[in-house]
């Protein structure tokens, strides 16, 4: 007789106990028993993104070659090789599927086999349903603690409209977007100059919102064109050559939250497609899987570019543009918002000396002047800058600027030198640019660093001014 469950309810009437995460999740059910692979199937697959089942650990391993899994259900003794040797060998390649292990042979020493071998739970047979069901919310609910935990250090927690700073009527209105976009589930493209905040904009929009995930950041812009499809969506392993084991990707690790895509305009065209299908079909395929894995992500796009020039430019597709843009928030420039320089200096000042522990420098009426009249080529982040640099050599933030309003050591321009009144902001940006180059004497990663781009963005803008030459 079949070791199955013996709840003689059917599994629809006891599968919806299962938790929304498991919405997402990947199920390997490996065991000999015809009856029982059934019941767990028709158990998990109405509420999990993949169920797939196999009869040998030969079988389940070539699903595994071809496909990401979550959670494993395994039976301890199978054709061939036992669940346990399997299992020896799966934890020896560094796989970190959970699994949940099954047997029809009570003893201590095959309980203590299995938990060994990294089994996460142990069920023996024959059990009831909601005994199942327990056990993959439970791992299930680990792991995606697990999930939440490895973002911690990628994300820095801030209450909402936090950092966002000023009252003039441009920042006004960016607050009065943000309100009235966080509440739906509406695609959002931010877009503003280098340094405005667009991050602070987009983790407000987040946290102002009923998602339930986490916030993860990416740009685009620092990734390998090679690497940014395995980044997203994650592979199998396999995939390519270093693909030693399979690996989720951002997209996954966003489910049921927001995946922040900063610098999109750097996004490859190729990759470009691939990102409009996700967002079209609301699904993913990993690198080197044949099947789509459905995921609840918000996706937020930021742009210090204006794309609708780079459209016409045939850099970026015309769709993408179109999917993104359905609410736009466009950040000012610092030098749009003078009134506001003043509140911000003293919001980093305190801040920053927190921070730092050191006394907070006290800003003077001339300081402050002198603060709104520069230009800010570098906007808020330049800003954030010369106070952290005046509360570490403890001067004031004055003593920066030369009489003529030029920032002295801040990657503006040198001392006793006035920048043309007649100059674009693109020249100003040029100049600003150079200047930091030329400081880190030529050396760009360090230049990108301190001017808080990517490298490539520094070498894109480099080959354009070399070309207008």
């Amino acid at each position: 007789m079949s070791a199955i469950a013996t709840d003689v309810r059917a599994p629809s009437e006891l599968s919806p106990h299962l938790d929304s995460f498991a919405r997402n999740a990947a199920v390997l059910v490996v065991d000999d028993e015809p009856g029982m692979r059934n019941f767990l199937s028709k158990a998990l697959k109405p509420h999990c993104a993949l169920v797939e089942t196999a009869d040998s650990a030969e079988t389940a391993e070539a699903l595994r070659q071809r496909y990401h899994f979550d959670l494993l259900i395994l039976d301890m003794r199978l054709p061939g090789r036992s669940g346990v040797e399997w299992l020896n060998e799966l934890r020896a390649q560094d796989v970190r599927s959970d699994v949940i292990v099954m047997t029809a042979y009570a003893d201590l020493e095959t309980a203590i086999q299995a938990l060994r071998a990294g089994a996460a739970d142990f069920l023996l047979k024959p059990f009831r349903l909601e005994q199942i069901i327990s056990a993959v919310n439970s791992c299930l609910e680990r792991r995606r603690m697990a999930r939440e935990n490895f973002l911690l250090r990628r994300e820095a927690p801030k209450s909402a409209l936090d950092g966002i700073i000023g009252g003039t009527h441009g920042i006004r209105e960016v607050i009065d977007v943000i309100q009235r976009v966080a509440p739906t589930n509406a695609t959002v493209l931010i877009e503003g100059e280098t340094g405005t905040g667009k991050e602070l904009v987009a983790r407000a929009v987040h946290q102002l919102s009923e998602r339930q995930g986490p916030f993860v950041p990416v740009n685009c812009g620092s990734i390998s064109p090679d690497l940014l499809e395995s980044e997203l969506f994650g592979h199998v392993r396999g995939a390519f050559t270093s693909a030693h084991a399979s690996r989720e990707g951002l997209f996954s690790f966003a489910h049921g939250g927001t995946l922040f895509l900063d610098e999109i305009s750097e996004m490859p065209l190729s990759m470009q497609a691939k990102l409009l299908r996700a967002l079209e079909t609301k699904s993913i395929r990993p690198v080197g899987a044949d099947r789509e894995v459905p995921v609840n992500v918000r996706v937020i796009a930021a742009t210090n570019r204006q794309l609708s020039v780079e459209v016409e430019a045939k850099r970026f597709r015309e769709d993408l543009f179109f999917r993104l843009n359905v609410l736009a928030i466009t950040v000012p420039p610092l030098r749009e918002r003078a009134d506001d320089v003043a509140e911000l200096a003293r919001h980093f000042s305190q801040e920053l000396s927190e921070q730092l522990g050191v006394s907070p420098v006290p800003l003077s009426h001339e300081d402050i002047m002198k603060l709104r009249d520069y230009g800010w080529p570098g906007n808020v982040r330049e800003l954030r800058n010369v106070i952290e640099r005046s509360l570490l050599l403890g001067k004031l933030p004055g003593d920066f600027f030369t009489p003529e309003g030029d920032a002295r050591d801040s990657g503006g321009a040198s001392p006793g030198f006035t920048l043309p009144l007649d100059w674009t902001m693109a020249e100003v940006e040029k100049h600003h640019m150079l200047q930091v180059l030329e400081s880190m004497k030529g050396n760009k990663s360090r230049a990108a660093k301190s001017l808080s781009v990517s490298r490539k963005t520094l070498e894109r803008k480099l080959k354009a001014w070399t070309q207008e030459s």
